[in-house]
């Protein structure tokens, strides 16, 4: 972990040479992510340094060249770094990140990779060029390796204090263990046990719009909803176009495309209009209390393109977010030319959204999860 610190505070300073402005808090926040990313992935490591070092998008061409140069492992020999044409050397043994699973994998890794191309990608790396390609635009091959990427990601929202009292090093004297135990010493309390708030993950409810104008995305959304539930275990999962369907169930199933099936064949709306604010007062009025009384991160994705009444929705919303820990929006428009949150609805909902973010490629999902973890921390 030292070297890791050494090298991030070097690594910061050369951004800031590159003009990029770098907190030290920033870097503090970086060694909390880096703890929830597997550092054997190099496109991991770089997306959550992206996520949390860089701030417009004009940074983004000056940190990947300043990534690229600085972590470059090359085994004897020294890392050269230039930076706005000041050039200096640096020791690999001093400050070169020591991650011995980001250096190039050897000709027979390579050639075992290749061997098993056919059981599809395993990493995020291995589909570098799908990564900024949009999901409307996927063949077929192109949504099975996205598949395997998406199973991959880690989503760790973090944990919420629940209102039960367990034993621990809390701030409250447990009285009634205290008096229990004072009855194997003739009444004499000899210790004060303490007691501690019981610590839950907090859930997640995953809201997702398959009406007609979100059609281009609907399927690869669920194959999204699928992983998530897969590597999260409290996830409650709906979708809506003019009315809500709970598929929490369905997507339980292990075997992917039968979780699909079954999730599909459940809703009886699919590729329709869109009521928004409609689908989230049935989701307060008959689900509220089993799915949002846990204080959960609510993901909800649609594109905005709403029929209903702008003030319904706006209350809706509102009530929503009351009800959660954060409420993200997460819009596959988001990124495409000339795009603009106009709509009436978007305008009414967004001053109760916590977060509004792209849901269009792979690189937005790996970002998403990103997010979170840091929100967990």
């Amino acid at each position: 972990m030292s070297h890791l610190l050494d090298n991030l505070l070097i690594f910061g300073g050369i951004l800031r040479e590159a003009g990029i402005d770098v907190h030290p808090g920033r870097l503090i926040d970086v060694v909390e992510a880096l703890g929830h990313v597997d550092l054997s992935e190099r496109d991991e490591v770089y997306h959550a340094c992206r996520a949390l070092l860089v701030h417009r998008q004009e940074q983004i061409a000056v940190f990947d060249r300043a990534f690229a140069a600085f972590w470059r492992i090359r085994q004897g020999h020294r890392a050269r770094v230039s930076t706005r044409g000041t050039s200096s050397r640096i020791s690999e043994t001093e400050s070169v990140l020591r991650f011995e699973d980001l250096q190039s994998p050897s000709a027979n890794e390579e050639a075992a990779s290749d061997s098993s191309a056919d059981r599809g990608l395993k990493t995020w790396s291995d589909v570098t060029a799908l990564t900024e390609k949009d999901f409307a635009a996927f063949t077929a091959d192109e949504i099975r390796a996205a598949r395997a990427a998406l199973a991959r990601l880690v989503w760790n929202p973090g944990q919420r204090r629940t209102r039960r009292w367990v034993r621990g090093r809390g701030p409250r004297i447990d009285l009634r263990r205290a008096i229990g135990e004072s009855l194997s010493t003739a009444g004499e309390i000899i210790r004060l046990p303490r007691r501690a708030r019981r610590i839950r993950p907090r859930p997640l409810v995953l809201l997702c719009d398959v009406s007609g104008s979100m059609e281009r995305y609907s399927r690869m959304l669920l194959y999204f909803a699928h992983a998530l539930t897969r590597r999260h275990q409290h996830v409650e999962t709906f979708l809506f176009s003019t009315e809500l369907t709970r598929i929490t169930r369905p997507l339980r199933i292990p075997r992917t495309d039968a979780a699909l099936t079954a999730a599909s064949s459940a809703v009886r709306d699919w590729s329709g209009g869109t009521r928004i604010g409609r689908s989230l007062k049935e989701l307060h009025q008959r689900w509220g209390r089993r799915v949002l009384h846990g204080s959960p991160v609510v993901l909800l994705v649609s594109d905005g393109w709403d029929r209903g009444d702008p003030e319904e929705l706006r209350d809706q919303i509102a009530r929503l977010q009351r009800s959660c820990h954060r409420l993200v929006w997460l819009n596959p428009l988001i990124g495409t030319a000339d795009y603009a949150p106009l709509t009436r609805g978007l305008q009414a909902a967004l001053p109760f959204v916590d977060d509004f973010l792209p849901a269009r490629t792979l690189r937005n999902l790996a970002e998403l999860a990103l997010h979170l973890n840091a929100l967990g921390g």
